[in-house]
């Protein structure tokens, strides 16, 4: 990717070299997949997984931070800045503000403002009621040792499928699809996650599309190189219900699924970065399940 020498946002907090707020992790950031299914997949309370996963005093299991990255410090940063940027845009095209999210990286674990612990090993999460996402950098070492899905767009594609789940909540298909879990069966509810999840997959597609063709006119070259799209693609592929459950070792339970497939994240993802539409998003609600 071409993101040296891009705006860098300023709404990213760094909370690393310590884990905020006197929480440690138990075991090494190699059990993060684990957690994720078992979190999102076979559906365990995340109160429950987490208890199992942090204690209180130290900042590591072995009481030293983990030293810091700068480097992916600075794309993340610069990152969140594109999609602050295209997103700006393209409200400001429908004659709305934009208001975007903050950011905050952390090591290990942090305290959120809400109340609760985010860590490490439930991944890289949006949190509606502060409008902020949650990332540990470290996730994306593991994206790349453990699913196979490494790369700067890969990991770029992490923040902005999360940035995509902001988006949601500013324009109610959060609220829409939340407020109908206790109303309608576990089954229904679990499907109409998916149907967020691949909608903030198409939206990361959105984003890349208006990103690559935004440097391009100010540089002459695209935001893409040869082979990122290919990274995003692996990762898209990786983190698909029906690949979890099978690294996991057990079968395959549709029903289960909250995210959607490795085949339709690829898909959504793929077509959001060719198409950089937002005019039909409400077509994740409308179309038949199994057509999606």
């Amino acid at each position: 990717m071409r993101w040296q020498k891009m705006r860098e946002s300023t709404n990213v907090e760094h909370r690393r070299g310590s884990s905020g707020g006197g929480l440690a992790l138990k075991g090494g950031i190699g059990t993060i997949i684990m957690a994720l299914i078992a979190i999102f997949v076979f559906k365990q309370p995340v109160n429950q997984v987490l208890s199992n996963m942090v204690q209180e005093g130290g900042t590591t299991q072995s009481g030293e931070a983990r030293p810091q990255d700068a480097e992916t410090e600075k794309f993340v940063r610069a990152m969140v800045g594109s999609t602050e940027d295209v997103w700006t845009k393209i409200f400001a095209q429908n004659n709305q503000r934009y208001p975007p999210p903050k950011v905050v990286d952390y090591d290990g674990s942090t305290r959120m403002r809400t109340g609760g612990v985010a860590d490490s090993r439930m991944g890289p999460f949006y949190l509606p009621a502060e409008q902020t996402v949650y990332l540990d950098i470290a996730f994306f070492e593991e994206m790349k040792r453990s699913l196979g899905g490494g790369g700067q767009f890969a990991y770029a594609y992490v923040l902005a499928h999360e940035v995509g789940h902001h988006i949601q909540h500013l324009t109610g298909f959060t609220k829409k699809v939340h407020g109908r879990k206790g109303r309608v069966s576990q089954r229904e509810y679990n499907q109409l996650s998916v149907r967020l999840e691949l909608q903030a997959d198409y939206l990361a597609g959105v984003w890349a599309h208006h990103a690559d063709r935004k440097r391009r006119q100010e540089t002459g070259q695209g935001l893409l190189e040869d082979g990122d799209i290919e990274d995003a693609m692996r990762a898209a592929k990786a983190i698909g219900d029906d690949a979890l459950q099978r690294q996991a070792g057990g079968r395959v339970v549709e029903d289960s699924f909250t995210h959607g497939t490795s085949e339709q994240r690829l898909r959504w993802f793929t077509a959001g970065l060719r198409s950089g539409r937002i005019d039909q998003l409400s077509i994740f609600f409308e179309m038949p399940y199994e057509n999606l």
